[in-house]
């Protein structure tokens, strides 16, 4: 059988997988080949390997190694199952441009693996974490408002704390200049539903609203941890108030702990498969916020310590309502270094990609306070059609003190555009 090799983007929130067809072989023989970094040097972050063609009997299960001369060096890895089988890695080192290494792959007698990244569900949180660490959480359950403020603000379906990895919470909800911000979350501000405006973003207008519908999964590991959660886009009709879903979404989150330049950071995947429930189109209106991926950061983030970068050169005074594939976001530090930060990625498949951007001046609520958004509709009106899937993935690097914009393109370049790879003939 001839060997054969394809790339593709992948269809989780994670790096681009690598698929390979392999050849028929005995069960427990080794499959070569090789990983090369082309123009971009690849991270020690998370990539995948499509296993169609391979049977993996239940008493066995897939094992990569890096082979350094006569050395076999085991990779963190983890069997995926919920579509095809893959098998999700971490190399072990950072391969420089031009560079290859070896890899093998091997089936092996099923053993309990470690499992440093784990993900716990209770009555309110379903929370991510890597050797006990918190890296975030996400509400499932209707979380109140302070108070005296009106009940109409209360709502579910978000991510708070989000933490970097010494600890620092980098995110805010319910802040007083803006009550319906809830850390991060993506709910649809100008839409035109069956003849009528609806508003599911600000809350007190009474119009819609996002909430939780359903856990689906969780997943745990050696690679990452995650969780696959239903959403509802909720409006509401008449006098009476009456429940309508317009929108189901899928939430797909997962998370990797990553050693770049020497100290751990987050790695955060972020997908989101928007569903039209209805049986005519949806118009999400061009209008300056909404959707895509909303961050409110921590009120700790002023105009006097935040800084702002994009991949286009953009400062934060510059960044709104220009295009970026990413944009990095640092402010003062609760933590060893004094600075922490969070990297935003957009995937290239994206619409409007690379996506406009709502992004806070210094002139904004209180004293330079921080929001962004990555907003696909910005600039243009985007009509879902009925029952079918769109999908926008994004990655988020948490991380304490500084990065390097060459780190933050070489990051992008690893999540939108997968490395190659080669079968040993």
């Amino acid at each position: 059988m001839k060997h054969t090799t394809r790339t593709f983007a992948s269809a989780m929130g994670l790096t681009g997988f690598l698929f390979v067809i392999f050849a028929a072989s005995p069960l427990g023989a080794a499959q070569q080949f090789t990983l090369t970094a082309e123009n971009t040097a690849i991270l020690p972050a998370p990539l995948s390997l499509d296993l169609e063609g391979i049977a993996i009997p239940e008493t066995h299960t897939p094992r990569l190694y890096r082979i350094d001369a006569d050395r076999k060096i085991p990779l963190a890895s983890q069997l995926d199952l919920s579509r095809a089988a893959r098998l999700w890695f971490i190399p072990d080192q950072t391969i420089q441009p031009g560079r290859s290494v070896r890899l093998e792959l091997t089936m092996e007698p099923a053993s309990a693996p470690s499992v440093p990244l784990s993900a716990t569900v209770d009555e309110k949180t379903i929370t991510l974490l890597y050797q006990s660490k918190p890296i975030l959480s996400y509400h499932h359950a209707e979380h109140p408002v302070p108070e005296g403020v009106n009940p109409v603000f209360r709502r579910s379906g978000f991510i708070h704390p989000l933490y970097t990895p010494d600890g620092m919470v980098v995110t805010r909800i319910q802040p007083p200049d803006h009550y319906h911000h809830y850390g991060i979350w993506s709910p649809w501000t100008v839409t035109q539903i069956e003849g009528r405006q609806v508003d599911f973003w600000n809350l007190a207008k009474g119009e819609g609203r996002v909430r939780f519908a359903g856990l689906l999964s969780t997943v745990a590991g050696p690679v990452y941890a995650g969780f696959q959660v239903h959403q509802e886009h909720v409006m509401y009709l008449g006098e009476e108030q009456i429940e309508k879903v317009a929108m189901n979404e899928v939430w797909d989150i997962r998370a990797s702990a990553v050693r770049l330049d020497g100290r751990t950071a987050w790695l955060v995947d972020y997908t989101s498969t928007l569903n039209n429930a209805l049986s005519s189109p949806i118009e999400l209106s061009a209008y300056r916020y909404g959707g895509g991926l909303g961050f409110r950061a921590t009120d700790d983030w002023t105009k006097d310590n935040v800084v702002v970068l994009t991949s286009e050169g953009k400062s934060r005074n510059e960044a709104d309502g220009t295009r970026a594939r990413w944009a990095d976001l640092r402010g003062v530090g609760r933590n060893k270094t004094g600075t922490a930060g969070v990297l935003f990625l957009s995937h290239r498949a994206n619409r409007e990609h690379p996506e406009p951007m709502r992004v806070w001046p210094d002139d904004a609520a209180g004293n330079g306070l921080m929001f962004f958004e990555f907003c696909p509709i910005r600039h243009n009106d985007w009509m879902l059609r009925p029952h079918q899937n769109y999908v926008l993935r994004y990655r988020m690097l948490v991380y304490d003190g500084r990065i390097t914009p060459e780190l933050a393109e070489t990051l992008w370049n690893n999540f939108s555009q997968p490395p190659l790879i080669k079968v040993q003939q």
